[in-house]
C-alpha cells in the first residue's frame, strides 16, 4: 500500500498495531482519551460503534486531515458486556461465566478524516471449552486477560480456552483487517500487497 501520509491509529492497543504491521499499513499512533463506560441501556452495537467514533474523533482533534483509524472491540454474553476486567478475581468471574458457552465479540472500526466517517460493525461467536476453576486462576495468573475484554486474548495462551470461532479471528483480536481495508478504500487509500 503506498501512502502520502502514514494513517493515524487511535488505539493504545499493541494487538491492533501488530496487525497494522502484518498488513504493512503505514501508521502512527495517538491514543485517544475517551469515556468508555456504558450508557444505560445501552444496546452492546451501539456502544462499540459510538466508542470507535469517538475515539477517531478525539484524534481527529490533534491530527488535522490526516486519516483516522480507530476500533473498539467488547465481549457480549446474552446480552451483558464484558469489558476489560477491573482485577484479577473480576477476570475469574468473566471466565467462569463465558466457559462452556457462546458469545459474541463486536468490534467496531471507524476511519474518518475532515469530519467525513465510515463505520463498519463485525461480530464473531466465539465458543468457549467448559475449563474448571483452577485452569481459569491459572490462566488470570499468567497476567495476559488482565488487558483484554472478555479476559482473555485469542491470540495467546486464551487459545486454549477456545473450541470455536464462527466469524474473523482478526475481529476476535480487535482489529478485522478485511473490514478495515474496506474502510480505507472509501477513502481513496486501495490496499496493495507489498513486500
Amino acid at each position: 500500500m503506498t501512502l502520502e501520509r502514514p494513517i493515524v491509529l487511535a488505539s493504545g492497543s499493541p494487538r491492533r498495531r501488530q496487525l497494522l504491521e502484518m498488513l504493512r499499513i503505514p501508521f502512527r499512533v495517538i491514543a485517544p482519551d475517551v469515556d468508555e463506560h456504558v450508557r444505560p441501556a445501552e444496546p452492546p452495537d451501539h456502544y462499540v460503534t459510538r466508542l470507535s467514533r469517538a475515539k477517531a474523533a478525539a484524534v481527529a482533534a490533534r491530527a488535522p486531515g490526516d486519516l483516522i483509524l480507530a476500533a473498539d472491540t467488547t465481549v457480549v454474553l446474552d446480552g451483558e458486556i464484558f469489558g476489560k476486567p477491573e482485577s484479577p478475581a473480576d477476570a475469574v468471574a468473566m471466565l467462569t461465566r463465558l466457559q462452556g458457552h457462546t458469545h459474541e465479540v463486536m468490534t467496531a472500526v471507524a476511519v474518518l478524516r475532515d469530519g467525513n466517517v465510515a463505520q463498519a460493525l463485525d461480530i464473531s461467536r466465539v465458543t468457549f471449552r467448559p475449563m474448571d476453576r483452577a485452569a481459569l486462576e491459572s490462566y488470570v495468573a499468567t497476567g495476559e486477560p488482565l488487558d483484554k475484554a472478555g479476559a482473555y486474548a485469542i491470540q495467546g495462551l486464551g487459545a486454549l480456552l477456545i473450541a470455536r470461532v464462527d466469524g474473523d479471528v482478526y475481529g476476535v483480536m480487535g482489529l478485522p483487517v478485511g473490514l478495515v481495508v474496506d474502510l480505507l478504500g472509501r477513502f481513496g487509500r486501495v490496499y496493495r500487497f507489498a513486500r
